[in-house]
């Protein structure tokens, strides 16, 4: 007889559990606690002392190794700002010391993980379904192998300048390009694990591999805004703050490089790589840190039932891509005008900044609009929630929040700089509108996407157009359609959306009306019938145009303030009410999760898009 309800297990399967029961991690999940009852309650077992007992190694586990990241990434930051301001004793030579050695004791830890894997075949291996998605470590390949061109032209100015270079600065690239294929490697195959034994020490090695990409992270920032700021001073003497004062931190090597033409080009292609390679790190550490918390979690398996593949379609998203690839031309555009004209006088400066300014706010409030109208569409339709737990989820959601306070902060900045300036240039009102435009548009753009994130995937196209009503037939006196489906499990294939039946009936009519091009669906009258319009295609439509425009613009968004387009630079109005280097303090800090916040936000709807 088969396994099922009411037949008694098979010998082998009693055999095995015992062996598989002995196998499993221990854990402390609270609903077997829960379901033992109270202690008081009649028939209820005594709670086990072992049980609580068991939980206290994996909770100590994941605070020791938090505490470890932490420590190595505080003791780095310290490292990084002692030699940005030219610390005693502290030369760039340590720095990168410092970092080398983090990058190889990950890349020991990842050669180990990886081997111990391959020697265990036969282990179950967990997978979280919702971590490392296919387009995400597609993106991350593409940064990694800007990264790793990036570690070539390094390479080559170590060597046009190694007369007056250390080392360090000729081994830290190759270890780092290294470090970028391991770990592009390591996480396109183990991304998704569960890892549910060796906790302890796995625990350990993938917080340090996310602090260490959060250093070299923070290394590349560093590098790249000390560039900016010199451009940004240059500038500041055109646009006629000559009160302010200026002194260039260069940290140019102090002797010649042969030939001089190629190592201008290869400075110059340093610093126009350095985005990739940021956004290169981060999702780095976004990724581990995902595959941090998976650590000894427990799996759903209802949840992997229930998951549903994205996918990708090209149909029906022209108005949408269209309406984005104009954008990114235009922005492409601004920027070439706003780099070739800032800084040559002080008409073209101030021409520049209203330029940035007046499209900037346009297209933010496009931006506003499209995320209002799709909040709207997701309100009217009554498609169900996932509630799930999902750290990738839960890590996108937090990361648009936070790393969205940065633009906030400098927008609030500006806006105070503007309201309390003694004299106010005429190009410093046009970033007035634009400064609320950032705010507003960024909030409603996270709610958007976590609303979007929260949806359960729809229906195929296919279903939706063959199915245009259900109605859930409620009584036994309500006449019976052409279709009836009564299955549970054709009804979960209909989609998490539909109401449940009070009598686990789903009853469904055909109906042919005159002039009609193609047959439409209506239930049978009954007393206790409800229509219920299911999510149709052409709802489906807006929303992927919506998600597609607004990912384009994303993209437009995080090109100008990446390559060197920063307003918050060349305005000047708050470098004189705040003071100079406060100003700067805070653009320095906020500026890097601005960059990240649209790149993220990219990710984010284009996971939207493949949902919808």
């Amino acid at each position: 007889m088969p396994e099922g309800q009411g037949a008694p297990p098979s010998p082998r399967a009693a055999r095995s559990a015992p062996d598989r029961r002995s196998s499993e991690p221990a854990l402390c999940p609270p609903s077997q606690i829960l379901a033992q009852g109270s202690p008081g309650s009649p028939g209820s077992p005594a709670p086990r002392r072992g049980a609580t007992r068991s939980c206290v190694p994996q909770k100590l586990a994941e605070a020791r190794s938090s505490q470890y990241g932490l420590i190595v990434f505080v003791a780095g930051l310290l490292l990084l700002l002692a030699w940005a301001v030219h610390a005693a004793g502290v030369g760039k030579s340590h720095l990168l010391c410092v970092l080398t050695a983090l990058m190889l004791l990950q890349l020991l830890w990842m050669l180990w993980y990886v081997g111990r894997r391959a020697a265990h075949p036969r282990l179950v291996h967990l997978k979280d379904t919702h971590a490392g998605a296919r387009w995400l470590r597609g993106s991350i390949t593409l940064f990694a192998i800007i990264t790793v061109v990036l570690g070539c032209l390094k390479i080559g100015y170590f060597v046009g300048f190694s007369d007056c270079l250390s080392a360090t600065e000729g081994v830290f690239p190759v270890t780092h390009a290294v470090h970028t294929l391991v770990q592009v490697y390591f996480l396109w195959g183990h991304a998704k694990d569960v890892i549910q034994s060796f906790k302890t020490l796995e625990r350990f090695g993938v917080i340090h591999s996310v602090f260490t990409n959060l250093l070299l992270w923070a290394n590349s920032v560093l590098n790249e805004s000390k560039h900016q700021l010199n451009e940004h001073k240059e500038r500041l003497i055109t646009l006629g703050f000559g009160n302010i004062t200026i002194e260039l931190d260069d940290h140019t090597p102090p002797c010649n490089c042969s030939p001089p033409a190629l190592c201008s080009a290869i400075s110059h292609g340093i610093y126009y790589l350095y985005p990739f390679n940021i956004e290169y790190q981060i999702l780095a550490s976004t990724m581990l840190y995902v595959l941090w918390k998976n650590i000894g979690r427990r799996v759903d398996s209802h949840q992997h039932r229930q998951h549903r593949k994205m996918q990708f379609r090209y149909q029906g998203v022209a108005v949408g891509s269209g309406l984005g690839l104009a954008v990114l031309a235009a922005t492409i555009g601004v920027v070439a005008v706003y780099l070739i004209h800032i800084g040559r006088s002080k008409t073209k400066s101030e021409s520049a900044l209203i330029l940035f300014y007046l499209y900037a706010s346009a297209l933010l409030t496009l931006m506003g609009a499209a995320g209002l109208a799709g909040l709207r569409l997701y309100r009217l339709d009554e498609q169900s929630l996932d509630e799930s737990k999902n750290p990738a989820r839960k890590l996108d959601a937090d990361l648009l929040v936070g790393t969205a306070s940065g633009s906030w902060l400098l927008s609030w900045g500006s806006i105070l700089a503007i309201l309390c300036a003694e004299a106010r240039p005429a190009y410093t009102w046009y970033n007035l509108p634009y400064s609320v435009l950032v705010i507003v548009e960024k909030y409603i753009q996270n709610l958007f996407i976590i609303e979007a994130t929260h949806r359960v995937p729809g229906m195929p196209g296919e279903d939706i157009r063959a199915l245009r009503v259900a109605v859930v037939c409620n009584g036994g006196d309500a006449p019976l359609a052409s279709s009836c489906l009564k299955s549970d499990a054709v009804a979960r294939d209909l989609g998490s959306q539909m109401p449940p039946a009070a009598n686990g009936s789903l009853c469904l009519r055909e109906v042919s009306g005159p002039g009609e091009a193609e047959p439409s669906w209506a239930g049978a009258r009954g007393p206790a019938c409800r229509p219920r319009l299911l999510q149709g295609s052409t709802q489906r439509s807006v929303l992927r145009n919506i998600a597609a425009f607004l990912f384009l613009c994303n993209i437009s968004l995080w090109i100008p303030p990446a390559f060197g387009c920063r307003p918050e630079y060349d305005n000047g109005l708050e470098e004189i009410v705040f003071g100079f280097e406060p100003w700067i303090i805070v653009v320095n800090l906020a500026m890097p999760f601005s960059i990240f916040y649209r790149m993220h936000a990219a990710a984010s709807l284009f996971e939207v898009y493949c949902k919808i």
